[in-house]
């Protein structure tokens, strides 16, 4: 059994998904984070960087393991499955991983928050982030010209990307100039586990509602 803590976040989803994708049973623990339940010292405890997602695994000695990366990694070791043994195909899956979790998340999460939350208008940072975003898209949107997934088969990668790449239009970017990018996500988007893996812990939150929790998870 694995303690899942979570909220609805693009970082937290990908766990969601590859809970799912492997068939391992988890039991959600919600951290409220406009109540700030992940600054609360058993969570500190489980993850000391005070953020979502993280993993307490039951079975191997109630070890815990934080950031998504990390957690990806964990999971796909534990079951064998969706990051391939040999070094090629490992390599592949963890430079794509790696690419997502240095690059598309951190530029993406700033649109998001100067484009929906910030309380200035700064147009020239918002288009610097977005500039950066559609980059990335771009990054993707070619490799997908070659391979119908990021690392040739289906993979944590691909896991990790998704949640971000749902988010496009709260970051104010289309992708209907990244034709290759968006044949993969709607591929990807039509998957069982992931379709359930984005509802979870909750359906997603009314718009306003998530600008005043992230406005205050900014502030505070």
């Amino acid at each position: 059994m694995i303690d899942f803590y979570t909220w609805s976040t693009p970082n937290t989803r990908k766990i969601s998904i590859a809970l799912e994708e492997m068939k391992l049973a988890y039991e959600i623990k919600l951290i409220v984070l406009k109540e700030k339940h992940q600054k609360l010292p058993d969570f500190l405890k489980i993850n000391p960087n005070g953020r979502v997602p993280a993993i307490v695994d039951r079975d191997n000695d109630d070890f815990a393991v934080f950031e998504s990366g990390a957690i990806l990694m964990y999971l796909a070791e534990k079951t064998g499955q969706f990051l391939p043994s040999d070094a090629h195909g490992r390599s592949t899956v963890m430079q794509w991983l790696m690419w997502q979790m240095g690059g598309l998340g951190p530029m993406q999460g700033q649109a998001n928050v100067f484009y929906r939350y910030f309380p200035e208008t700064l147009p020239s940072v918002i288009s610097r982030y977005q500039n950066e975003t559609r980059r990335l898209y771009q990054v993707m949107d070619t490799r997908l010209a070659e391979e119908d997934y990021l690392a040739g088969q289906y993979s944590i990668a691909d896991m990790a990307c998704y949640p971000w790449i749902a988010q496009h239009e709260w970051s104010g970017i289309e992708l209907d100039e990244f034709l290759n990018l968006k044949r993969w996500f709607d591929a990807v988007g039509r998957r069982p586990a992931v379709t359930l893996g984005m509802t979870i812990p909750e359906p997603q939150r009314p718009p306003d509602k998530m600008r005043e929790t992230a406005k205050h998870v900014l502030v505070t």
